[in-house]
């Protein structure tokens, strides 16, 4: 499992899974944002460990020579991994590593197919699943994020970044602001040293308010 930081989160635009928000409501999502001084959006990596920072995805989504660059270094570094898988489908390592790069490159369709792969041979790896649930949830799909992320916490009841990413997902995808409160709680009793304690008890106030007011 790679180190690598949780991506931007692109639009969730499925009529299937976006919440209806109401004007109050988006007053107090925008007041979150100020007050915070973040951005709403993120999610962590199932291995990572530190606060993300923003990627190529907030930018303009026009060709540019680099993004260019981008794709033929990803498409060089997946090759021997896709001839791997291709040799052994079983082949764990490289399904997961494929994941990854798939993942880190935001061809989360892709990532979201070797994470499956992978998970089949080994469905208790609670950072795969949780990749997994962050790719469905990139690709707009909030309710398939949910449900990977309650299998994880199955397997693994206090894994911190499935615990945060569930917070988020139905904090955003499901405006459950209560669910999201109990998620980051359970984060911070499972996990007393946790990094971004401080930042998490900022978002379970904020939750508290929006939901006694919603």
């Amino acid at each position: 499992m790679s180190e690598q930081n949780k991506q931007r989160l692109p639009s969730t635009t499925n009529s299937d899974t976006a919440p209806s928000w109401t004007s109050v409501q988006a007053y107090l999502l925008a007041s979150f944002c100020l007050v915070l001084g973040v951005a709403l959006g993120y999610l962590f990596r199932g291995s990572a460990s530190s606060v993300p920072q923003a990627t190529a995805a907030t930018q303009s989504t026009s060709v540019r020579p680099e993004n260019t660059r981008a794709q033929a270094a990803l498409q060089q570094s997946v090759a021997p991994l896709l001839e791997a898988v291709n040799r052994n489908p079983a082949d764990y390592d490289a399904l997961v590593k494929l994941g990854d790069l798939y993942y880190d490159g935001q061809q989360f369709p892709n990532a979201i197919q070797y994470y499956e792969r992978a998970l089949a041979i080994h469905p208790e790896n609670p950072d795969v699943r949780t990749d997994l649930g962050t790719a469905y949830w990139y690709s707009g799909n909030a309710d398939k994020a949910l449900a990977e992320m309650e299998t994880s916490l199955k397997y693994k009841p206090g894994h911190p970044q499935t615990l945060f990413n569930l917070g988020w997902v139905k904090w955003q995808g499901k405006a459950d602001a209560k669910g999201a409160v109990a998620a980051w709680q359970k984060l911070l009793t499972a996990n007393p040293d946790y990094p971004q304690k401080q930042q998490v008890e900022q978002y379970i106030a904020k939750a508290k308010e929006h939901a006694d007011r919603g």
